[in-house]
Formats: C-alpha cells, structure tokens, sequence
C-alpha cells in the first residue's frame, strides 16, 4: 500500500527522534511504498537539499517559518470568505463556549487555501491582524493570562500565520504527490505534522495513524509555562492543564523550572522563532489554546493512537483519547545488536548521563554520592553531559565541592557515545524528577550494567523489575540502592544480565515493525478501498482482498490517478472505479 510518513525535522535531516525512526520503519516494511511528507524550520538555500534516499518514493517538504510562501492576496469577495472561516477559528481558540468551532474552521479555510492558495497572504494581512484584535478583546474572552496589547497582536498573528502554513501546501490533490492518492497517512509526532493527515481525512476519507514519542501537546506546556503570577516570572499551572491536582501541578513545574527555553516561543517546525525576545503571557496562553484544540481534533479523527509508552498513553487518555483506539508501540532502538560494556572498573563507581539542567537533578546523584563516599571511600562518580541551563555545570561543581566529594567527582562532559560512557562505570544512576523518554534508560540497560532510577514517568516501565527504583528526591533513599548493588556483585551481575534481556526483547526494532504492519493492514480492512464522493457510489469496506494491499506488481504502472476524472468501466466486483485507478491495479484473486 502506500503510506504517507507526515513529521517535523530539521536540516540537514538528523538521525536521531523522528527521522531517524522513519527511516528505521521504511526499511522494515519494503512491502510499502513510502512518502514522506515533511514539515522544516526555513528553506533550504540552494545547494542544501538532502541526497535522496531509496527508501522514500517521494519527498515532500514545506517550510514552516522563515520567509512567508508568495502568493498575491485574495480579493475583495475571496476575503470575506477568508475572514468568516478564520473568525470562526479565532472564536474558538479565546471563547471558552465556542471551542467547537475549531474543526469546521480549520477545514473551511484548508478548501479555501486549496482553491487559489492565498491563506498565508491573508493570515500575514492587516485585515486578519484586525479581526484577531477585536475577536481576542471580545467580552467574555478567556484574557486570564493578560489583555493582549497591540505587539502580542502582532506576534501572535504572524505565529498563527507559521502552524497554519501547512493547510495551503500542495499536497491535498489525487495526482502524484497528493495525499488524496495514498491508502493511509502515518502522523509521527503529532502537533502542526497532523494538519495535512486531518486535511486529507476531510477532503478523501484516508485515515491516518498517530504515534507520539512524547506528546506534542505535554512539550507545548513545558516550554509554554501558562501564566504568570504577580511579578514577572512568578509561574503557575492554569486550570486546562491536562494532569490534575498538585502533583499534577508539581511535575509540570519541576520540568521547567529555571529552563531558559521557557522564555521563547518555539517555532512550529522545531526551531526557535526569528523572534527570541520573551513572550508575553496573553501571547503563550494563544498557542496553547492553539495545540490544544489541535490535538483534540487529531485525537477524535485518528484511526488509531500509538504512544511511545504507557505514561505517554495516561497523557493521551486525559487529552481526549478514545482507549479504545490507542495502543502502545514502543520506540525501538538499533542498539539492541550492541555488545554487552567490557568488566567494571577497578574502583566502585556510579556514572550518570544526562542534559545537565534541573529537570535531571544532578544535584540528588551528588547528595546521594557523598552518603555513599561516607561508607565507600574509594567510591567515583563520574557525570557525563552538556548543560542546557547556563552556568549549571559551575553549580553542580559547588555543590559538590561544598559536600566536600569534589576530589571524587567528575565532570566528563560529552561522551563519545553512549556505550563507552556506561562502560566507565560499576552501576548507572538516573536522578531525575521527571523521565519523559526511555531512550537513555534502554541504552543503559543494554549496556549490561545495573540500573538505579528515579521511580517517575516511564522509569518503572522501562526497568521493570530488573533494577531499582527510589522515590524522587530522596538522597537518603538513592545512596541506599547504590550502596547495596556496590556492595553485592553477584545481584549487580543478575540485574545487569536480566535489563540487557528485557531491553532486547521489549525496545528491539522489529517488534515495532510488526506492530505497524499489522496496525497498517488492520486500517485498511475496516476502510473503503475507494472512499467515495459524495455524488458517487458509496464507499464499501473489503471491496479489495488482503492481496490486492501486498503485491508489489500493479503498483509500478498504470496512469496516475486523476481527480478530476471520472472512469465509467465497472472493476471486477461490479463498482465503477475512479480514473485514478488504473487498470493495472486489478484484483489478485
């Protein structure tokens, strides 16, 4: 079948996140033909453009901020039409009772983008600004976060104009490169990357797939703090938080406390804004309302949800998500083929790995650390990681120096990779008040060295029973479970051996594959092999056997598909066929 991969990335295209997963899932269904459909930060200057690669059939991108796309403004008549649809969005974005609207006005101003391309002229219009103005000091509108002024208008005109741009690029036709020719639309990330799935939903009933390593909307509120509170900088979480109560409070807090990137607003493709100055707070509480209606409207029109683990599927349930319709896929990782780290060190000592910021609580490994020094003398830490956090590094060498273990402490700085970094080390420890991805933990675990978390987010899922886990700052609690594996090198051994082995068997790549290819043909067996329009027949499930999806011969010719045409010679099961199928792509009976 073919499958439309939709996802953010930078340039050049990375190996790690999501593009480097997209291409892991590629290779592993070569049954499928792929096309990639990607969301960047600014255009590519000449020359930049990425070598293609074979596993793509097609390569699709769209700058999501940077110059604004070109395009002559819409005229007089054209414009009304334009502001009805954008007014209907706006209302439901700032009017608690109109939150409804948001679906019907997205998909009215993509049919507009679609019939002469001028959305982006028009949202970067004075005309637009005026009527974002006067909707957002309408009485009744949610302004909790502030009275936006006449910059904040400015600003957030033009950042609505950048998560909007997706919906007037040229990929909704039934030709070649158009979504309306794919079976399915496989969203990875979620955010801004769903608007052309949820477009092409609307416009040709293809259904589409969305996998989350991470939800975008939990990454919106962590670099969007809600509010402020008194003075500038005072934070608190707003009552639309998705996670309730004070530990709900607490953990969206703790995540990005003293974070710089809080004070920016982050650009929809990924990259930070060509605007770096702080936002104000009326500013930030739009886009959140932005991301969150979005997601709401991707977690109703989704097929099905595959979070990257458990926690991730407790964030999507409280977002909206039908449980139904979500299953946990879980990331997968090409390093399970990696060998075992070499024998320990000759001297008992804990390495921790990590972006050196508050939210990994560096801190508690070095309290922890200095109990265990008291009882273990010979006992080394050794912390690998760049700060994130301007001048944290210095912070962490002060307490340390001030727990008087700095002569045992060192900060290495970036490893040269991951493997090499647990092989320093006699047990791997993991500190943090908050562990949003399994990623390092997995690479850990595979290493063959016991494991000593934090027991939040998806650190119990991960670890399991095969290492140990301690309630979050709690130094006391930390050095008691390092102390007892440093002590005891027959259970060090055991719980090495035994995460390397769940490692491997849950966090492998293939068992993601097959989850997706039975994901895929599952899809397609519950939707129309021929959505139908709406003075055509009707659609009709199974009107394809399973073979029909698979074989590789009909899908290398024919004429592409045409939407505008209409083929009146009745297919083998007696349903008149679109044009765009041609004859080739007959039945396998």
């Amino acid at each position: 079948m073919r499958v439309a991969l939709l996802t953010e990335g930078a340039r050049p295209h990375s190996q790690r996140g999501a593009g480097g997963w997209c291409e892991r899932l590629a290779a592993g269904l070569p049954e499928h033909a792929f096309e990639r459909y990607l969301l960047t930060g600014r255009e590519a200057p000449d020359g930049a453009a990425d070598r293609p690669s074979p596993l793509w059939h097609g390569t699709h991108e769209l700058a999501l901020w940077g110059r604004r796309p070109g395009g002559r403004a819409p005229g007089a008549v054209r414009r009304r039409r334009y502001a009805g649809a954008y007014e209907r969005l706006v209302r439901a974005l700032v009017l608690p009772g109109e939150r409804a609207g948001f679906g019907p006005g997205l998909y009215r101003l993509a049919a507009l983008a679609r019939e002469d391309g001028a959305l982006p002229a028009f949202l970067a219009s004075a005309h637009a600004r005026r009527l974002l103005e006067r909707i957002w000091r309408l009485p009744g509108a949610d302004t909790s976060a502030g009275q936006p002024l006449v910059r904040d208008v400015l600003v957030a005109a033009d950042l609505l104009e950048q998560c909007l741009r997706p919906l007037s690029a040229p990929w909704y036709g039934t030709g070649p490169g158009g979504l309306g020719a794919v079976d399915l639309c496989h969203v990875v990330g979620g955010g801004p990357a769903a608007l052309p799935a949820l477009v092409a939903r609307h416009l040709h009933g293809v259904p589409f797939v969305v996998t989350e390593h991470g939800p975008h909307l939990r990454e919106q509120y962590l670099v969007r703090p809600l509010r402020a509170e008194g003075r500038a900088g005072a934070e608190r979480v707003g009552p639309c938080c998705p996670v309730a109560g004070k530990e709900g409070e607490r953990h969206v807090r703790d995540e990005h406390r003293n974070d710089d990137r809080r004070r920016r607003v982050r650009a929809p493709g990924g990259e930070w804004a060509s605007h770096e100055a702080p936002y104000r707070w009326p500013v930030r509480a739009l886009l959140l309302s932005f991301f969150r209606a979005l997601t709401g409207e991707t977690y109703r029109q989704a097929a099905v949800l595959t979070p990257g683990s458990a926690h991730d599927q407790r964030w999507q349930h409280r977002c909206g998500a039908d449980p139904a319709r979500t299953r946990v896929v879980h990331e997968g990782t090409p390093a399970v083929d990696r060998p075992a780290a070499g024998p320990e060190p000759a001297a008992p000592t804990l390495v921790w790995a990590g972006a050196l910021e508050p939210g990994r609580d560096p801190e508690l490994a070095l309290h922890a650390f200095a109990r265990v020094r008291a009882d273990l003398p010979d006992a080394r830490l050794v912390v690998y990681g760049e700060e994130t956090a301007p001048g944290y590094r210095a912070h962490c060498a002060a307490v340390a120096e001030r727990l008087g273990a700095a002569p045992a402490v060192e900060f290495a700085g970036r490893p040269g990779s991951l493997a090499e970094a647990w092989e320093t080390g006699t047990v791997a420890v993991f500190s943090g008040r908050s562990q949003r991805s399994a990623r390092l933990l997995v690479d850990a675990m595979l290493s063959g060295r016991a494991v000593v978390s934090t027991d939040v987010g998806v650190a119990r899922e991960a670890v399991g029973p095969t290492g140990l886990l301690v309630p979050a700052r709690d130094p006391r609690a930390l050095a008691g479970a390092c102390l007892a594996l440093l002590r005891d090198e027959e259970r060090r051994a055991r719980l090495g051996l035994a995460g390397r082995l769940r490692a491997q068997e849950r966090f492998a790549v293939e068992p993601v594959i097959d989850a997706f290819r039975e994901i895929y043909l599952e899809l397609v067996s519950r939707y129309p092999a021929f959505p139908g329009a709406e003075d055509g027949p009707a659609p009709r499930p199974f009107a394809r056997p399973a073979e029909y999806w698979l074989a590789d011969g009909p899908r290398g010719g024919g004429t592409p598909r045409d939407g505008n045409a209409q083929d009146t010679s009745p297919g083998a099961d007696g349903v008149r066929e679109p044009a765009g199928r041609p004859a080739e792509l007959a039945e396998a009976v």
